[in-house]
């Protein structure tokens, strides 16, 4: 049976098709044929929004099945934790992947739909690892986001990515051998 993998893509108009998808092309390419990612495209993509998101989620991660991997890339990534925080997924996960995620609270974004993410690690499954990537050349969320989520979720694993932007120079190894790792 193929390892579940879903992608959940970042907000901006055309992101979908002309930005993420050399990020799922590589994270493909990089895991090989054992693997079978999943890239749905979030509702209305060039105006994020928290509630819409979340509830496209929800139907995503009801599709998956126990053991399946998500990955989030910039805001996606920040929703999809948040999501899962707010409501635990009746999957279980191997693990969680955020990749150039936007910090929302003190010291990072504001918003008015995503409440802060202080203490977001007591609020996610113990059992389920989470990893945390973030370029130093992220101009889009500066690498002090990935300092903020080591301190909301103390039990992730972060890798910053020196003269990496915020799509990794699409160069999804790291997070690819990471997913390997997981078995």
């Amino acid at each position: 049976m193929l390892q579940q993998v879903l992608f959940v893509q970042g907000g901006g108009e055309g992101t979908h098709d002309e930005w993420d998808n050399k990020l799922v092309a590589h994270l493909g390419h990089e895991l090989g044929p054992d693997y079978e990612i999943r890239y749905p495209q979030m509702p209305d993509e060039a105006d994020p929004q928290y509630a819409r998101w979340k509830a496209a989620l929800r139907k995503d991660l009801a599709r998956l099945a126990d053991g399946a991997v998500v990955v989030g890339h910039s805001i996606g990534a920040t929703i999809l934790i948040n999501a899962l925080a707010d409501e635990p997924s009746a999957v279980t996960l191997r693990g969680i992947f955020l990749i150039a995620a936007p910090f929302v609270g003190e010291g990072g974004w504001r918003s008015g739909e995503i409440d802060t993410m202080r203490g977001l690690g007591k609020r996610l499954p113990a059992s389920t690892p989470v990893y945390v990537y973030h370029g130093s050349e992220d101009e889009t969320a500066p690498l002090q986001h990935a300092d903020l989520y080591a301190l909301a979720i103390p039990q992730a694993v972060v890798r910053r990515l020196r003269g990496r932007d915020h799509q990794l120079n699409n160069d999804m190894s790291e997070v690819a051998a990471d997913i390997r790792r997981l078995g």
